[in-house]
């Protein structure tokens, strides 16, 4: 099998204790789960985590693993020259790895808490929850209601959430009192909802900021014009000012992605990227107005 430095897998140093090398896997677990990401790469540092921590958390198997010497990441592992066999360093996935996020970090909690002191019976709060929630540019920008089926005790529910305007890729939002009911009395948990966008046929995304290509005919970009556009909010006219370039950036201020601070109404701005197109034939009509346009002007495309 290949060598994977599980030190290096979840960030910690070598003298890690316990507690360290669970709250690492956990944030870990949190960024890369497949509940939650679906980035290139991620599976696989889920699963080196998920690897290391099974070995990392177990004394004996942590001793026999620290006396490999230091190897290259990916390469073929040399074991160590004499004092262990029967144990193969996460040959396979430990059970809990392949548990949806939410079991998962439940079951870390149960681990943790394992030894703890049992408390009398009474009122308790209920589960909290994870889930991924995949939304268009324009829910992100305007909120919206969702039915989500999410993770519950003996199985799933569907619930109706209201999804807050101004929501980014990669944050989470709480939403109180929307995962297991409480016993007793107690309050309801919380669901933590992973958000994602969708990639966007028209828009590309910059931070709060928003690009799209847009064409023009050449008379349009060296004479100006008014053209629609298309925003998250509807369509706006856009002054194309008179001698506008191919890769030229025009603003539409405040037409961008809410910043995510607290400034009320603070928003990204949209960018139209210039993109001139030439008409791909020219008709009998059109042809000598073109060759009088070269020959009536002075401008030079590739000045030295």
């Amino acid at each position: 099998m290949n060598y994977v430095d599980y030190y290096a897998a979840l960030g910690v140093p070598r003298d890690a204790d316990l507690a360290a090398i669970k709250k690492a896997y956990r944030a870990l677990a949190r960024q890369h789960h497949p509940d939650v990401s679906k980035k290139p790469g991620s599976e696989e540092k889920f699963k080196n985590a998920a690897l290391a921590y099974a070995t990392l958390k177990d004394p004996e198997k942590r001793a026999l693993y620290d006396q490999l010497e230091r190897q290259n990441d990916g390469a073929t592992m040399a074991p160590p020259a004499r004092g262990f066999s029967g144990f193969d360093f996460g040959r396979e996935m430990p059970d809990f790895a392949g548990m949806d996020l939410s079991d998962l970090l439940h079951a870390m909690g149960r681990e943790q808490h394992a030894k703890a002191p049992r408390r009398p019976p009474g009122p308790q709060r209920g589960r909290d929850r994870e889930s991924a929630v995949t939304l268009t540019l324009e829910q992100a920008a305007q909120g919206c209601t969702l039915a989500l089926v999410i993770p519950a005790t003996g199985g799933t529910r569907e619930i109706e959430v209201q999804i807050p305007p101004g929501v980014h890729a990669g944050q989470r939002v709480r939403l109180r009192g929307q995962a297991d009911p409480g016993t007793g009395g107690a309050a309801a948990g919380d669901l933590y909802l992973h958000v994602q966008w969708e990639p966007h046929p028209r828009f590309r995304v910059d931070g709060d900021d928003l690009y799209f290509d847009l064409t023009l005919a050449p008379w349009e970009a060296a004479l100006g014009a008014e053209v629609s556009v298309e925003t998250l909010s509807g369509a706006v006219l856009l002054t194309v000012p008179a001698g506008t370039s191919s890769g030229k950036h025009l603003r539409l201020r405040g037409r961008g992605m809410a910043s995510g601070t607290k400034a009320a109404k603070a928003h990204g701005d949209m960018y139209a990227v210039v993109r001139i197109a030439v008409p791909p034939t020219t008709s009998a009509a059109e042809r000598p107005l073109w060759e009088q346009l070269a020959r009536e002007s002075h401008f030079d495309p590739r000045p030295a």
